[in-house]
């Protein structure tokens, strides 16, 4: 297996859910960790537990990915040994509203495109460079089963999704001739906060995802991206796809209720 002993893993959206799961899992095996997200209060919090947990070498910051200029100057004024960095992975990302096209809001529209797409891209722009100039790395793309399959007033979140598939497959042609290794995790129904942010806190709407059935959980998610992290370097696991038994697609659900 690739070791991950004393390399860094970079997890974006660390604060909670799949990233801060994500974030764990690595330092559980011996690496440390550079994580950012947009609630310092969180990701503090989130950071200290890693560190008491695991007597792990933990550097974190805020950042919203969506924001080029600060992404830039974030990772570019990163001490010369955190950007060392040999995992990435981009999990910043969320889901607003679940309307048809024509009821939209422009504004949920923005912030799925802005997240999900810009944000990785420009988190990627950058460490990629850095992979490439050591020639080792690897990036981990969380996606969703929502890139393979478009489900009704889904639309805007699916082809954000359908867009993170895309550049995945862009990065290995991109990437081609070096070492660098790119994967996507994508996962089918997942209980964190994302349907809460999706219905802007409404916790009773979003609590109804995942009533009757038994969704993934963050650590699920996290188990696939630390199994994918540690093939042999010779070895790329292209694309994951991992859902819960109760799910057969974006739409078969079985519920028990």
């Amino acid at each position: 297996m690739y070791s991950l002993k004393n390399k860094i893993v970079f997890v974006t959206g660390a604060s909670n859910g799949i990233g801060a799961a994500c974030a764990h899992a690595f330092a559980e095996r011996g690496a440390k960790v550079l994580m950012c997200a947009r609630r310092a209060d969180r990701l503090q919090q989130v950071a200290d537990d890693i560190k008491k947990k695991y007597n792990a070498t933990v550097h974190s910051f805020v950042l919203d990915v969506r924001k080029n200029a600060d992404v830039e100057r974030a990772l570019n004024s990163l001490p010369d040994e955190w950007k060392n960095i040999s995992v990435l992975v981009n999990n910043a990302g969320l889901a607003r509203g679940l309307k048809n096209i024509q009821e939209g809001e422009l504004q949920d529209w923005e912030e799925m495109i802005d997240t999900n797409v810009k944000g990785l891209l420009y988190v990627t722009r950058i460490v990629a460079r850095w992979m490439i100039a050591r020639n080792e790395g690897h990036i981990i793309n969380i996606g969703s089963i929502a890139g393979h399959q478009v489900y009704p007033k889904g639309n805007v979140y699916c082809a954000s999704k359908f867009a993170v598939r895309a550049l995945n497959e862009g990065m290995r042609l991109d990437f081609f001739g070096t070492p660098v290794r790119v994967t996507s995790v994508d996962p089918g129904l997942v209980e964190t906060e994302f349907s809460i942010v999706r219905f802007r806190g409404d916790a009773e709407r979003a609590g109804k995802t995942y009533q009757g059935l038994t969704p993934l959980c963050a650590e699920d998610v996290a188990d696939a991206v630390l199994y994918c992290a540690t093939r042999p370097a010779h070895v790329n696991i292209q694309e994951l796809i991992v859902m819960p038994t109760d799910q057969a697609s974006t739409t078969m659900v079985n519920k028990k209720v």
